[in-house]
């Protein structure tokens, strides 16, 4: 993502909480590096954050040495992290009371989205004027950017695509497992059923390589779990039910319980064909 925005011109300055993958970045595509994320964020228009969890976004922004305290007034920070809505509406809030501008942004379309600049961003923000500045901001890297509410409702979004991408990815572990216990061709099968109402992101992309066991394709089944526990436990406070989405996060833990932690999403085949 930040060598998108590089080849778009802009002046990047990247940090990680890994140095040696800041060093790196900057001898690959030019730039420069920061020591902290307020080093990083001091003296930008545009601050782009995406680390793992609620406690990484609250250290990573909000910290002694987080980006808000390098960022000035009139700044805008994005943060592509996929949190939940409670750390998103915290960091809304303090960035207005600094009156630097805040848009929460989760992403979607992994690892191959990013490297191909075609990411799905999911967009919460409280002025609509921040968030016109931000999607130009993200262009370069964004396929689709839609702003669907107020602060908070970008991680709701994504707790939505998350339960949606849970449900698919099960449904076609279990019609590639039982093609093969039919004996099918599941190259065949899938070249036809993917032109039906059947056809999904996860079938054309992961079914050929889900069949012949490969799982280093995309996102990690721990992450996965993270975001499916923010899932749940955001039901258990609006009330919604999410029973398949409850299923298939223990599958994922048993998934895990196989050594699977980094294997991709459509691992959960493995549990089937390895039963």
């Amino acid at each position: 993502m930040a060598g998108h925005l590089a080849k778009a011109g802009h002046d990047v300055t990247v940090y990680n909480r890994t140095a040696p993958k800041s060093d790196q970045w900057v001898k690959d595509n030019g730039g420069r590096s920061a020591a902290t994320p307020a080093a990083a964020a001091s003296g930008v228009d545009f601050v782009m954050m995406c680390v793992g969890n609620d406690a990484d976004v609250r250290s990573v922004a909000l910290g002694p040495d987080g980006a808000l305290s390098g960022m000035a007034p009139g700044s805008v920070l994005i943060d592509h992290t996929t949190a939940s809505a409670d750390v998103a509406r915290e960091l809304a809030a303090a960035c207005a009371a600094k009156g630097v501008g805040f848009v929460d942004a989760p992403v979607s379309g992994g690892q191959a989205g990013a490297v191909n600049g075609a990411l799905t961003i999911m967009c919460g923000c409280d002025d609509a004027a921040v968030f016109a500045r931000a999607r130009a901001a993200v262009a370069p890297y964004a396929r689709a950017c839609a702003l669907l509410g107020s602060a908070g409702a970008g991680q709701l979004t994504k707790m939505v695509n998350q339960i949606c991408i849970a449900g698919v990815v099960q449904g076609l572990s279990e019609g590639v497992n039982f093609a093969q216990k039919a004996g099918l061709d599941v190259e065949a099968v899938v070249e036809v059923i993917g032109k039906g109402a059947a056809q999904s992101w996860q079938m054309d992309n992961r079914a050929s390589t889900m069949a012949k066991g490969e799982f280093e394709f995309g996102f990690a089944v721990e992450w996965m779990r993270k975001d499916l526990a923010i899932c749940l436990a955001e039901a258990n406070r609006n009330g919604a039910r999410l029973p398949l989405t409850a299923l298939v996060d223990q599958f994922y833990a048993q998934v895990l319980a196989r050594g699977g932690r980094r294997w991709d999403t459509s691992s959960l085949v493995h549990l089937l064909q390895n039963d």
